[in-house]
């Protein structure tokens, strides 16, 4: 948690008749309704006329529903008390959730000569952030340095974290925290008092009450409890079979021969392949890597092999409807989901699966001669697209769904006959091509030519998008290729490509780079090798 120094006290305004004006800023499930209905009701119950009124924010996360709330000691004659809040005239905000609070700021809401901003560090991410293909997450660190220039008084922390160990929600911590402000004139018995009234979740809110309510009076983050000795990193030890054992332990011992700097990243890699397809295919994986050592140097510590052991085993690990249907069963995933949503042995968890296969997920399946003709063919993908491209939802939590779902994933052993995976090992084999031929003359571009395969991930749609822009962007950099800047230009490429959804960012980066190259067939010659 951080703060400012002592809170000086702030002379009301004799005009406006001692109003409190308070904004509570949150979205959907951080009860900030409840929360604005507690500080009414303290409010109220302290002798103060009041008033509560809300603005709703836009769905799934685009916009939080701003609270607003005046309050005065009740004379006898009724206040006229404003709906909304206007910029540099609030005094009290409460943020639950750290960039809530950043929005505040740039609304105008925080100010230095007057606001006391109580904000939670945590972060639930907008629909902006998670659209970016690349990290998209807004910095919390700037977000706070902002908060702690823009307000009178700053008190920061997780209160998430602390309503959560708590046993309740957001609401209960943030109110606990405005309490332990000191700067509604009310006593902490009165705040109890709202939250026992509402006779919900008493305990649990009192609780997270308290523990934020000495968290803003400390002033500064609890101490942490002393760290324990830092053991080493174990990397985990697979249980079967002692045949497959025995193969596993075959294969990590070809990595030992591996120079130091590639060894992590292949052990990672071929844990991550075997556990897609089989021990084979992981050998597979090690025979590419090891066919790139002898092409790599020393004195650039075998960047080369680090990164390719990376994206060659994300490139073959590729999201399949075989790899998608395993994902959906397996147990680990069911106790992540009740974990999130706090279930126990008493409560029934109802999962959907929302499914929207396009007809190039059904063709992919098909055994790679069959499926290259119905491929070819589009009187026979429009009816696979009309038979299954419509939006299916599965209860995976009843018995046929599974079933189902449980019945493709076990197909893994069939998938290196499928049309989708010779698709697969030849956009591996000619993006491992272009890198080598970048090798001779360029090693720094041929890295980033390997990292370009972080363009591409996900499944269908998303697959599609991913595809599509590391071709581009291969494309862009042909046209650079035998520059001395050709390495930086192919790395400005890949981060605007992973900038937007639309590829706007990356239209115009190649929009630069044909500005100065006199000629493009290379460009056309690349695009058409890599269709």
């Amino acid at each position: 948690m951080t703060a400012h120094p002592a809170l000086s006290p702030r002379v009301p305004d004799p005009g406006l008749g001692g109003i409190i004006k308070l904004a509570v800023m949150a979205v959907g499930g951080q009860g900030g309704g409840v929360l604005a209905s507690w500080i009414e009701d303290v409010a109220r119950a302290c002798g103060f006329a009041c008033q509560a009124t809300s603005v709703a924010g836009v769905a799934q996360r685009t916009g939080a529903t701003i609270y607003y709330i005046e309050m005065c000691p009740d004379t006898g004659r009724p206040p006229v008390f404003s709906l909304l809040p206007a910029a540099g005239d609030v005094d009290i905000l409460i943020a639950a959730e750290m960039m809530e609070a950043g929005r505040a700021i740039l609304r105008g809401f925080v100010t230095p000569d007057r606001t006391v901003l109580i904000t939670s560090t945590h972060r639930v991410l907008a629909v902006s952030e998670k659209s970016v293909p690349g990290d998209g997450i807004a910095s919390t660190d700037e977000a706070l340095a902002a908060a702690g220039i823009a307000s009178r008084h700053l008190i920061a922390a997780d209160f998430d974290r602390i309503a959560i160990d708590a046993g309740s929600v957001i609401s209960a911590s943030l109110f606990g925290a405005l309490a332990g402000a000191g700067v509604l004139p009310f006593p902490r018995a009165a705040f109890e008092g709202a939250i026992r009234a509402s006779g919900k979740g008493v305990e649990g809110s009192l609780r997270a009450f308290a523990a934020a309510f000495a968290t803003a009076q400390a002033g500064a983050a609890p101490p942490d409890a002393p760290a324990a000795a830092t053991a080493p990193t174990v990397a985990p030890q697979p249980t079967g079979p002692e045949p497959l054992i025995a193969g596993w332990r075959a294969l990590t011992a070809r990595i030992a021969a591996f120079p130091a700097p590639v060894q992590d990243m292949a052990h990672a890699g071929l844990r991550k392949v075997v556990a897609f397809q089989d021990l084979a295919y992981g050998a597979d994986y090690l025979d590419r890597l090891a066919a790139l050592l002898p092409q790599d140097r020393a004195d650039k510590d075998h960047a080369l092999t680090r990164e390719a052991a990376k994206y060659i085993a994300n490139a073959m690990a590729y999201d399949d409807v075989i790899r998608v249907a395993d994902l959906k069963t397996q147990g680990a995933r069911f106790r992540r989901i009740t974990s999130e949503m706090g279930a126990t042995d008493a409560n029934l968890v109802q999962l959907t699966e929302f499914m929207h296969p396009r007809a190039q997920e059904i063709a992919g399946m098909l055994p790679a001669r069959l499926g290259a003709r119905v491929e070819a063919s589009p009187k026979w993908m429009a009816r696979l697209d009309r038979w299954f491209n419509k939006g299916r939802r599965l209860r995976s939590d009843t018995l046929p769904a599974f079933l189902m779902l449980q019945a493709l994933g076990a197909l893994r052993g069939y998938r290196r006959r499928t049309l989708r995976h010779r698709h697969e090992t030849a956009h591996l084999d000619r993006w491992l091509a272009t890198a080598l031929d970048c090798l001779a003359t360029d090693y720094d571009l041929a890295v980033e030519v390997i990292r370009c395969r972080r363009l591409i991930k996900g499944y269908s749609d998303t697959h599609a998008r991913g595809q599509s822009k590391f071709d581009r962007v291969l494309a862009g950099i042909a046209l650079v290729a035998g520059r001395e800047d050709a390495a930086d230009w192919a790395r400005r490429l890949r981060e605007a490509a992973l900038k937007d959804e639309d590829g706007k960012a990356l239209d115009g980066a190649l929009a630069t780079i044909r500005s100065f190259v006199e000629s493009m067939p290379s460009e056309s010659n690349t695009a058409t090798r890599w269709r």
